[in-house]
């Protein structure tokens, strides 16, 4: 496999989003042929952190139907920005500060960040008042990392196993953060990890089939270990530029 850009040329137009898109989707389609993989089996999530609302505009004009988002009150304000769009679906990656799980609850359509119980007492909770169920994945640190969050991969089996009990949570799968190198055996090992956890945690809930890995730079090596979410933030937008004053302060990541 040739290494791929990370980031795509800043788009600007419909026409720079849909030529962005095109590009990652072929190269998914690529990675799920050389891996054997199903056709159309990798979902594209795209990342949308500190893109502003009128260029997610044109994004979604040229395709976008997902909205991936590491801070929650960015997203709560995107939705309602974008209210008039209701086919959108919102997706929080990053992680949860318990009190910010009403928004989550109120908006979001899933959730890839679970790694404490805290966190799934306080969804429950707001998810029971809200009448609303929400997918979530739960998040394991692979890398082992002490920058990153989730759970250790050893403890995974045991927390999947207390989930049950929080009916509004609908558990889908495992995600990751792979180690930041240019390794590719290390990132490798990393999404090898997840594979095999998922495997293990489905003995408990075969309904965990998923696996969220892989970002920009390193998709294709998720899909051939198994990725069936692959999340895309500078592929689709362009490289990442300082956020933009309009949204809430400390949004940078």
């Amino acid at each position: 496999m040739t290494e791929q850009p990370s980031a795509a040329a800043h788009a600007k137009t419909q026409a720079d989003f849909a030529a962005n898109l095109a590009s990652v989707r072929e190269r998914i389609a690529r990675a799920e042929l050389e891996a054997g993989r199903t056709p159309g089996s990798v979902r594209l999530l795209p990342v949308t952190k500190t893109v502003p609302s009128d260029r997610l505009r044109l994004a979604i004009a040229a395709g976008v139907e997902w909205l991936g988002e590491n801070k929650v009150q960015e997203a709560l304000q995107k939705s309602e920005e974008l209210a008039d769009l209701p086919h959108l679906k919102y997706s929080v990656i990053g992680h949860l500060q318990t009190n910010k799980a009403k928004y989550v609850a109120r908006f979001a359509h899933e959730f890839q960040a679970l790694d404490n119980l805290r966190q799934a007492q306080a969804l429950q909770r707001r998810l029971e008042a809200e009448e609303r169920t929400l997918d979530v994945f739960v998040q394991v640190n692979t890398s082992g990392e002490e920058s990153k969050f989730g759970l250790d991969p050893d403890d995974t089996v045991a927390f999947v196993k207390q989930l049950p009990a929080f009916d509004r949570l609908q558990v889908k799968g495992l995600m990751t953060l792979a180690i930041f190198s240019t390794d590719q055996i290390a990132v490798r090992r990393c999404f090898q990890k997840l594979s095999a956890l998922r495997d293990s945690v489905r003995e408990i809930n075969p309904d965990i089939k998923e696996l969220s890995m892989g970002m920009s730079g390193d998709f294709e090596l998720a899909i051939a270990e198994g990725a069936t979410v692959v999340r895309v933030g500078q592929g689709i937008f362009g490289a990442r530029a300082l956020p933009d004053s309009h949204y809430w302060p400390g949004f940078a990541h």
